[in-house]
């Protein structure tokens, strides 16, 4: 019986090496008879129409090779079902993706067999769709076989009434397919989309009757934070990678600079652009790269790291632009495992801040609970958004589907679940003896207010926080604990999020933090930090008293 693996423990210096990270074909006979027709295509938008043989560099054989030769012929079942390739732009992904599924249709044994190309939106299909049609446009022999529908971009064996459809989500369905063979193109816009989920499994439920099934996922890495479907299985990929996880059936080939050498910046230099652009010399210029890393450098509304995750795989964590909170660039490295039980455990005194909570908004909470022995803050906060929060923003709502599955965030089905859940967060704190005081925005205590008296929470440790310029001490305490390393936070994905939206406004001297100057980012959780912060600023006493007997 075969044996494989499909991690790559190895990768980081493989890469800085120049070596392959693409492992051998289990099957190397059915990857030579699939290479040998791959080689043969003809990609007609280069000049001289020339074959892939001749302008390829040697990952895309051995991409080809780890495909077709996970296909064991004598039991007709695909050993490894789902591939992933994350590379930069301009690696003529989408003109690969069409050689490899034009040489699945010449192969394939199966008759009135459908392969899909699922692309994200139009200009996407069209992008893998064309490139096909020009391969057998520019073959005489291949002309003969295959019938173009370019209307309905699918392509048609004569003889086995095999096809090749690209399907774009935006505009077509993909209910009721059975294919065997499918390749998702630019993953990280599907990863925007709240049904990628239920698409995907729709898409993907033919594979159940087809042994030789197997599916490709092709991205770039996304111009946001990763999200949804494509956060998902880029992290499984990378776990597989690195060993962590045992799937054999699963092969991510990840082309993306090693951590030591993003924390150094060294994919600046254009002696490294190589690492995520092996096509780097033929379709990719570094020259190019580098005169407009050069131009971008110097912008401040987040195009330089948009720049460096097209163009060089470099993952965007917190938004970090020019007008930028300053907590901002302290933020990751105070992150460590902090819960609200631990908060229980190990605070003296804890302050709570509250902020936002209209249907249209999410309701921050954050609690900061000063450690009974080392004196650090340690901080841990919540949120909660109304169902119609979150059908408003559809562009956001996987991102707020993985805050839920974090347990950052609980989606309300009930209006005045969100204030009820917060007054109980209180109530324990109160019960532990614990509660200094909760700060609320003056503007907004109404509902809340009423129901932290429905908890018996005492009224008078509910102040009011000044909001606007008036916080601006709060922000400013803030980000130098953080850069003080005397903050310490849970890392939660939410925070990371709100934390890199938050935009610095000037006001005379002071700076502000609003809604207004954030834009479409919410930032409630950090705005409740900033409340909390407020008040533990004021150096509060310990609530629980150590009492000790004496004996004379």
């Amino acid at each position: 019986m075969a044996q494989w693996s499909t991690a790559c423990t190895d990768w980081e210096s493989r890469l800085v090496a120049g070596e392959s990270i693409i492992p051998p074909p289990i099957f190397p006979d059915q990857a030579e008879q699939a290479l040998g027709i791959f080689r043969e295509l003809r990609v007609s938008d280069l000049p001289g129409k020339p074959t892939f043989g001749e302008c390829s560099e040697e990952w895309v054989f051995d991409f080809v090779k780890a495909i077709f030769g996970g296909y064991d012929a004598e039991t007709g079942n695909q050993l490894i079902r789902e591939y992933g390739l994350l590379i930069s732009k301009k690696n003529t992904k989408s003109t690969i993706a069409a050689g490899i599924m034009l040489t699945a249709l010449i192969l394939c044994w199966r008759e009135d067999e459908e392969h899909l190309i699922l692309a994200p939106t139009k200009e996407v299909a069209d992008n893998s769709f064309k490139p096909a049609a020009g391969m057998i446009r520019a073959d005489d022999e291949l002309s003969d076989m295959f019938q173009i529908q370019d209307h309905i971009r699918t392509i048609t064996h004569r003889v086995t009434r095999n096809t090749l459809k690209v399907v774009a989500a935006d505009t077509d369905t993909v209910s009721g397919k059975k294919s065997g063979r499918i390749l998702v193109d630019e993953l990280w816009l599907f990863g925007k989309r709240a049904n990628a989920e239920a698409m995907f499994m729709e898409a993907l439920g033919g594979q159940v009757s087809r042994n030789e099934g197997w599916v490709i996922f092709l991205t770039t890495q996304s111009d946001e934070p990763p999200a949804g479907v494509f956060k998902e299985r880029l992290d499984y990929w990378r776990n597989v990678r690195d060993g962590r996880i045992n799937d054999p059936k699963t092969l991510g080939i990840l082309y993306e600079f090693p951590e030591r050498m993003v924390e150094s910046k060294a994919y600046l230099d254009p002696e490294n652009f190589y690492i995520t652009n092996p096509n780097i010399g033929r379709s990719v210029s570094a020259e190019w790269i580098a005169d407009q890393l050069r131009k971008n450098q110097a912008k401040t509304d987040g195009t330089l790291q948009q720049f460096l995750a097209k163009h060089l795989n470099i993952e965007i964590g917190l938004n970090l632009r020019s007008d930028r909170w300053a907590g901002v660039d302290f933020w990751e490295q105070q992150a460590q495992h902090v819960s609200f039980d631990d908060l229980l455990r190990r605070a003296e005194v804890i302050t709570v801040g509250i902020d936002g909570g209209g249907l249209d908004d999410l309701l921050g909470f954050a609690a900061v609970g000063r450690d009974a022995e080392t004196r650090e803050w340690l901080c841990w906060c919540h949120a909660w958004a109304h169902e119609i929060a979150i059908r408003r923003r559809k562009s956001e709502e996987s991102r707020f589907n993985d805050f839920v599955r974090a347990g950052d965030l609980t989606i309300v089905k009930r209006v005045g679940q969100d204030t009820e859940e917060v007054a109980e967060y209180v109530r324990r704190i109160h019960i532990a003896e614990l509660l200094d005081k909760i700060g609320i925005d003056p503007s907004g205590v109404g509902q809340i207010l009423d129901a932290l008296i429905e908890a018996e929470i005492p009224a008078d440790a509910v102040v009011g926080v000044s909001q606007g310029w008036r916080l601006g001490g709060a922000i400013k305490t803030t980000e130098r604990k953080l850069a003080e390393g005397v903050l310490i936070h849970g890392g939660q994905p939410m925070m990371a999020w709100c934390v890199g939206n938050a935009r610095v406004e000037p006001k005379g001297n002071a700076i502000l933090i609003t809604k207004q100057a954030s834009g479409k980012g919410k930032i409630d959780p950090l705005m409740a930090l900033f409340n909390s912060v407020s008040l533990m600023a004021l150096n509060p006493e310990a609530k629980k008293q150590d009492y000790q007997v004496h004996f004379i």
